[in-house]
């Protein structure tokens, strides 16, 4: 369970300005440094990074906390959906330099360096990331990784890498460039121009951006319980066909999404929905 010290940095971190106004701890046996982990929203998780001091700087403690509290998160029956953020002023500025810059080739190369940093990928359940602030870098790729990606208008994206003297190498060049198009991936990731909230909703980078971070916040936590109410085991397959989509040509993509859709029809979840909606009645999901 949280303590007492974990509750009032709850309490603290989202004041009137920022983020939630009421938030509930999540009940873990595992608290946390760099993360505030909460539950809302019934069916709904929300985790907040907090190293306010780096502006939520991407480092290997961070992510390994990340990572195991998502892995949480997606196997808890409570929940269906699941919201990333981190404060009004960053998202995540970045990786954090201090851990990297003095890294060889074959710390590097030989130790996998930051290959855990996308285990996000792996989760079942759907993650929305609600961008406030600066997300760079490091803090972009992260942003991506989520399936939906909702953002204020102030917030910033960008791949800054090249002013460094390296490449993003967390999936950015692979991510951002399925989102906006080669063109635009290119002159972002060569040139290290930043992305401003409004043009990552007009370029398809984020899915909607909102005027202020708190209702970014609201955003994404209205939209994973909505998420959350449906079928869990409707939203699993939807989100599987949805991210074939990005390994499959269209006539293997449609050819699996089919086979996905005959297979609910195994589900309890189908007779339900479908028994529910011709009798005009609101369904209720047994989640098989």
């Amino acid at each position: 369970m949280y303590t007492l010290r974990a509750s009032r940095r709850v309490a603290s971190q989202f004041t009137s300005s920022s983020l939630p106004r009421i938030v509930r701890p999540y009940s873990s046996s595992t608290s946390y440094e760099h993360l505030i982990v909460s539950t809302p929203k019934p069916g709904v998780g929300l985790v907040t990074l907090n190293r306010p001091k780096a502006l939520n700087a991407l480092f290997t403690p961070l992510i390994i906390e990340l990572n195991d509290v998502l892995k949480k998160l997606d196997s808890d029956k409570d929940i269906g959906a699941i919201v990333l953020t981190g404060s009004e002023r960053a998202f995540a500025a970045g990786a954090d330099i201090k851990e990297m810059k003095d890294l060889t080739f074959a710390d590097a190369y030989g130790t996998d360096f930051i290959e855990v940093w996308s285990d996000m990928t792996r989760i079942k359940k759907p993650i929305i990331s609600a961008v406030n602030g600066y997300a760079l870098g490091g803090g972009c790729e992260l942003a991506m990784m989520a399936d939906i990606v909702y953002c204020s208008v102030g917030a910033t994206f960008g791949q800054p890498e090249i002013k460094l003297g390296t490449i993003p190498g967390a999936g950015g060049s692979q991510r951002l460039t399925k989102a906006i198009g080669k063109s635009r991936a290119m002159e972002v990731i060569l040139t290290g121009n930043n992305i401003s909230g409004k043009q990552a909703a007009e370029w398809g980078l984020a899915a909607k951006a909102f005027d202020s971070a708190q209702e970014c916040v609201d955003g994404a936590l209205a939209t994973a319980e909505k998420i959350a109410s449906y079928s869990k085991i409707a939203v699993k397959a939807a989100k599987e066909v949805v991210n074939k989509s990005q390994d499959l040509g269209i006539k293997e993509g449609v050819e699996f999404e089919r086979r996905v859709f005959h297979s609910l029809f195994g589900s309890k979840d189908q007779k339900i929905g479908m028994s529910a909606f011709a009798a005009k009645k609101k369904p209720e999901w047994s989640h098989e």
